[in-house]
């Protein structure tokens, strides 16, 4: 429902940054009237790098991480252990594991999680492409590192099954994550521990 008295164009505004994560009606008004107390050339400079944003970043063609050139940081890495992989849903679960500075290894970024109430199965997730780079590489461990969520477990049990002619370790983030949690929100000191306490999954 659109607010009462509110110019046209910032009324759209509003109900474009309310589709935004986590961002109520509420929040995304604070936002809007936040911009327009902003000079011109701040402004300017937003839309510059949301243009950026849009036209320099693309997924790694082989982890599907983010990337400004066809391999992301971490797949051109001469120094990573490319005999581990960690699975992951997202971009920024990834980020999470590496601000741990724990991990060494490889990631493959699945883009989501399975959800049949959201139509999203395993063709809408970077699956094949997982399963090319278990056939096609020696991997001794597969680190399953989806969400502790019943998606994220239902998820990780895909991969298993799916990998499991290809690699004999696999393993599932340790206890000490909250169920129901995301891993974007996990403290380091937690997911940390998380990591190092992973445990065999098969």
């Amino acid at each position: 429902m659109g607010g009462l008295n509110l110019l046209p164009t910032v009324e759209r505004a509003i109900r474009l940054f309310s589709r935004f994560p986590g961002f109520g009606r509420k929040s995304a008004q604070r936002l809007v009237y936040h911009f327009l107390r902003q000079q011109k050339d701040e402004i300017g400079q937003l839309i510059t790098v949301l243009e950026d944003l849009k036209r320099q970043v693309r997924p790694c063609m082989i982890c599907f991480n983010l990337a400004e050139s066809d391999k992301c940081v971490i797949c051109a890495d001469p120094s990573r252990d490319t005999e581990i992989l960690c699975v992951v849903e997202e971009p920024q679960d990834l980020q999470a594991i590496e601000s741990t500075h724990l991990f060494k290894g490889l990631y493959h970024v699945l883009g989501g999680h399975l959800s049949p109430l959201d139509n999203v199965g395993p063709e809408e997730l970077h699956l094949a492409q997982l399963e090319h780079r278990l056939k096609n590489n020696s991997f001794r461990e597969l680190i399953l590192a989806t969400n502790p969520t019943i998606e994220g477990d239902a998820t990780a049990h895909y991969v298993a099954q799916l990998a499991q002619p290809w690699v004999k370790i696999m393993t599932r983030l340790g206890l000490g994550l909250p169920m129901g949690g995301e891993l974007e929100y996990v403290d380091e000191s937690t997911l940390y521990q998380a990591l190092a306490g992973r445990r065999h999954y098969i």
